[in-house]
């Protein structure tokens, strides 16, 4: 059986973690809050790599390189996804806009040429915004699930990362450790040996 080639996450410890990356022709959510990095893990994602993609930028005004997709309809936004490396900032908010019904089937069905072609979608899907079951049909329709958490403990901030589905390998057994750094978000690759 041929090995899958994997795209990498622009994170060197996430790759390794994911055996490399990110199967290409995948949906991939990235779940947390808005202070737990995931806008900085996944512009990591879309400027890793050769392969050029698009940013699609739904909740506040676009940075450089990123497109603007405040007010885009279904057709637009698909359209509007190039190259290799897709980001969907956010899903929450199409599921707000449109309801979860029009945004699973936006997921799984308006966007399936693209993930047929090989490209990645990374979709941001913030934590305690949406209803359990908006959640769990989000899971569903995703092929990776990567979720941020974190806690506070006195002074100190505690963040891990947890890959919590992967289609086509096994899924971690453990959480990561991560910072947030100047340049984006960092895992700790070490495990302790007890």
């Amino acid at each position: 059986m041929a090995e899958i080639i994997r795209r990498s996450t622009g994170i060197a410890g996430l790759d390794l973690v994911l055996n490399g990356g990110v199967p290409p022709g995948t949906r991939i959510i990235i779940s947390g809050s808005p202070l737990s990095g995931l806008e900085l893990l996944a512009q990591q994602f879309w400027q890793a790599g050769e392969e050029g993609g698009t940013y699609l930028m739904l909740d506040a005004v676009p940075e450089e390189g990123m497109t603007d997709a405040r007010g885009m309809d279904a057709a637009a936004l698909a359209g509007a996804m190039q190259g290799e490396r897709i980001v969907v900032d956010s899903l929450s908010t199409l599921i707000t806009a449109w309801g979860i019904d029009a945004a699973t089937r936006f997921v799984l069905e308006d966007t399936r040429g693209i993930i047929d072609r090989g490209a990645n979608i990374v979709y941001l899907l913030y934590t305690n915004h949406h209803t359990p079951l908006e959640e769990a049909r989000m899971m569903r329709a995703a092929d990776v699930f990567i979720v941020l958490r974190h806690e506070i403990h006195g002074n100190e901030v505690e963040r891990t990362l947890a890959v919590e589905k992967l289609k086509g390998g096994e899924v971690p057994q453990r959480v990561i450790p991560y910072h947030i750094i100047a340049k984006g978000l960092e895992l700790s690759t070490t495990s302790r040996v007890v």
